[in-house]
């Protein structure tokens, strides 16, 4: 019986060290986030141009978008009809910007933003703000945006 309530003790302090990770830094390494917010802005700055291609080149793919309660996959670039992509913004839109970009754990090649971001008509009334949980990804040396939360439709 001894054994038997030991058991999970044992077991917990055999695996305690192993494979752990470091855990996740609130503060991104030096760089980091310069680089971070330039993939950002660059993918805001190409959304507003509805330069497809463009905004494309700042995912990392497979790219994830969860919306609306449906997780959508891209496999690669050149999937997407740019007319529907601009179209789930709304018939009133005609450009958006970040309100809040914050880093909010960080590890040397991956990074989660806690963002918010609006909504514009062309005379700049506010249709709406929406929360949103970014992770970006280093790979091959380069920063990119691999998934997607929003609360956005």
């Amino acid at each position: 019986m001894k054994l038997i309530l030991m058991f999970p003790l044992l077991l917990a302090s055999l695996t305690a060290g192993a494979g752990s990770v470091p855990p996740a830094q609130t503060k991104p390494a030096p760089g980091v986030e310069g680089e971070v917010m330039k993939v950002l802005d660059d993918y805001m700055s190409a959304w507003n141009r509805k330069d497809l291609a463009g905004w494309e080149r700042t995912f990392h793919f497979p790219h994830y978008r969860l919306a609306g309660g449906r997780m959508t996959v891209l496999d690669r670039p050149g999937l997407q009809d740019a007319a529907k992509v601009w179209a789930s913004a709304g018939s009133e839109w005609d450009h958006s910007s970040w309100d809040r970009r914050s880093i909010i754990h960080s590890s040397p090649d991956k990074v989660h933003v806690d963002t918010r971001f609006s909504r514009y008509r062309a005379d700049g009334t506010r249709i709406g703000s929406f929360d949103s949980l970014y992770i970006l990804t280093k790979e091959e040396g380069r920063w990119g945006v691999k998934l997607r939360s929003s609360f956005a439709p």
